[in-house]
């Protein structure tokens, strides 16, 4: 189920039975789960493991889900976080959307639903993934290009060189070709004029 994608999950629940109860089921679905008691627990787990998906509850003493979501996407906007929320609470859960929830599951948690909401959150997880592959992918080609163009200036301008080189050898080759002519014509004919203009005299 959470192949090819890290399947870490932290859970964050005060109450003891929730946190058994969804623990073995993610188990049994195949993710390694990590379970916090309250926020300040939770956050000092998230910083030490720092798992891409964290399920909390919204309802906690002292540091409650929504402060604690606002921490955690602080510090890692990637990490995906679905809210556990009451009936009564749906302020609460519209609220944690506008602060970077990925969804809300509300209680009696359902395992179809949450099995929907996971689904969600590794798909955005895959997503980003390729979309950082791709964007270094990109990077990569676009450098080679830049090399490649770069080196073909480089060859250009040699060539232009050796181009400007060879017309130069080439005008020099024709007029010492048309001295020899005219130096043989000279020579021929024994007329010391041709001599004179062949040598440059």
């Amino acid at each position: 189920m959470a192949e090819r994608i890290d399947s870490r999950i932290l859970l964050v629940d005060d109450e003891a039975g929730i946190r058994t109860v969804l623990g073995i089921a993610l188990a049994d679905s195949g993710y390694r789960v990590t379970a916090a008691e309250n926020g300040e627990e939770a956050l000092r787990l998230f910083r030490e493991l720092k798992p891409p998906i964290v399920l909390t509850d919204i309802k906690m003493p002292e540091m409650d889900g929504i402060e604690l979501l606002q921490h955690i996407k602080a510090e890692s906007p990637g990490t995906e976080v679905i809210m556990f929320t009451g009936h009564g609470d749906m302020d609460l859960a519209i609220k944690s959307l506008k602060y970077g929830a990925t969804d809300f599951v509300t209680k009696p948690i359902n395992d179809e639903i949450l099995d929907i909401a996971l689904k969600r959150a590794r798909e955005r997880i895959s997503l980003r993934r390729q979309l950082r592959e791709y964007t270094e992918n990109l990077e990569r080609l676009v450098e080679e290009k830049s090399r490649d163009l770069i080196e073909a200036e480089r060859m250009a301008a040699v060539g232009q060189t050796v181009a400007e080189l060879s017309h130069t050898i080439k005008n020099i080759a024709n007029s010492l070709k048309g001295s020899i002519f005219v130096l043989g014509k000279g020579v021929e004919l024994d007329e010391k004029e041709y001599i004179l203009e062949g040598g440059g005299w």
